[in-house]
């Protein structure tokens, strides 16, 4: 399990509850900065509590080192002041939100410390009886910048995956990810009091996305591989219960083993979300090495020695080899960030399109999709990629692109670009 670096709860220094004045939401507002335009400099993470039939509370979390510190010049002690406020909208085409709420965050600091989280909540009014979307916008004052993200908070009867949490048994405070590398995991979910619940794990997913033209992508064997046999697990008095992940796969959790798993989560062997080791290295260069070259680094004596001399060969000198090595990771370990499901982000088809053709001009979104646009809206010479929502997907962030023939040229050009040591945007 990866572990926890300091925290800090954060100290809410006003609360404004009346409804603001906000910027409109729309299916046709441009969201590439979600994923890397503008917002990356200041990354806010999010998760949405169920905590009892009316309510319901939204967590989130900065790092100090995204934040500015100002002093007062007379050495005094230095504050980072940053402005979180959500909006409540009933549908993604929705103009005015049905609710909005924003605190004011000041972090004190005597000097220069160590990278820590700032951890804090706040209560959203409407509940969970229905379901909305939630816009949470972060605002570093110091600075003027700001980092945007969008959750979806589910509603009606039963129980679904944000009546779960994971928490750190240390302190108590939630996880932003469902993801682990193996380990025990505490889970907290107040609505199963006392109950016992059924968990199974499946397999994990582990075959790679076909290129953006093919006709469609080879089962993966984890699909057809069987479950193993589900177990009960008794909630303490306290809402919460243990999770042994050591297991790799989807660790699927049932309130009712009549109906769909309320929530999954996932245990990653792999040095999720960083790449680290030889092998993360190597795995993502299958999208743009052939069978021989791939099987020939795999099988040299020193994998890390090879895959930095495949760069070095294709860029033609050891410093482009070197920067052509930090952007391609750099894209590996960002769609692991934005776009891991059941499997890791930079196996997923989503991150295909990211690590070759790099962060679009446009993403537009919708209840069950997005659309990624490379080069000028409405101009024939445009890329454009529509993913769309798995069928039976457990996870909501589990998107399919719909394969195109038309990109084949596209999708060739860019490889060979990568091939070459040249960093190719779109």
């Amino acid at each position: 399990m990866t572990a926890a670096k300091p925290f800090w709860t954060v100290v809410v220094a006003a609360l404004l509850v009346a409804c603001i004045s906000p910027a409109p939401l729309s299916q046709k507002d441009n969201l590439a900065y979600v994923y890397g335009k503008g917002g990356a400099q200041m990354p806010v993470q999010a998760r949405i509590h169920h905590i009892s039939n009316d309510r319901s509370r939204i967590y989130y979390q900065l790092n100090t080192a995204d934040l500015l510190y100002k002093s007062d010049g007379a050495g005094g002690a230095f504050h980072a002041s940053v402005r979180i406020r959500y909006e409540a909208y009933d549908r993604s085409d929705a103009k005015v939100p049905v609710d909005s709420a924003s605190i004011v965050l000041d972090d004190v600091r005597t000097g220069p410390s160590g990278e820590m989280d700032l951890i804090g909540s706040m209560d959203l009014r409407l509940g969970h009886q229905r379901a909305y979307l939630l816009k949470l916008v972060a605002h570093d004052l110091n600075r003027d910048l700001q980092s945007t993200v969008f959750l979806r908070v589910k509603g009606g009867d039963g129980l679904n995956a944000q009546h779960y949490m994971p928490v750190d048994t240390s302190h108590g405070l939630p996880y932003f990810t469902d993801h682990f590398k193996g380990g025990k995991v505490r889970v907290r979910c107040e609505a199963c009091t006392g109950k016992q619940i059924t968990v199974q794990r499946h397999p994990a997913r582990t075959a790679l996305p076909a290129p953006v033209f093919a006709s469609g992508n080879s089962p993966d064997p984890a699909l057809l591989a069987p479950a193993d046999p589900p177990f009960p697990v008794q909630v303490d008095a306290d809402g919460n219960f243990m999770l042994d992940l050591s297991v790799p796969g989807a660790y699927r959790i049932h309130s009712d083993t009549a109906a769909a798993p309320d929530i999954a989560l996932y245990s990653i062997s792999e040095a999720y979300p960083i790449v680290t080791t030889a092998d993360d290295l190597l795995k993502p260069l299958r999208y743009i090495t052939s069978n021989q070259e791939y099987e020939r680094i795999q099988r040299s004596g020193d994998v890390r020695q090879a895959i930095e001399q495949f760069w070095i060969d294709a860029a033609g000198d050891r410093e482009r080899g070197r920067e052509a090595i930090r952007i391609y990771y750099g894209r590996v370990e960002n769609a692991n960030r934005h776009f891991t499901s059941e499997t890791e982000g930079w196996r997923t088809d989503r991150g295909l399109v990211h690590i070759i053709f790099g962060v679009p001009t446009s993403i537009y979104r919708t209840d069950v999709g997005e659309t990624w646009i490379y080069g000028e809206e409405n101009n024939l010479m445009s890329l454009v990629f529509n993913f769309q929502r798995r069928d039976g997907a457990t996870d909501e962030n589990d998107l399919v692109l719909e394969r195109d023939p038309v990109l084949k040229g596209a999708w060739y050009r860019n490889v060979e670009s990568w091939r070459n040591g040249r960093v190719y945007q779109n």
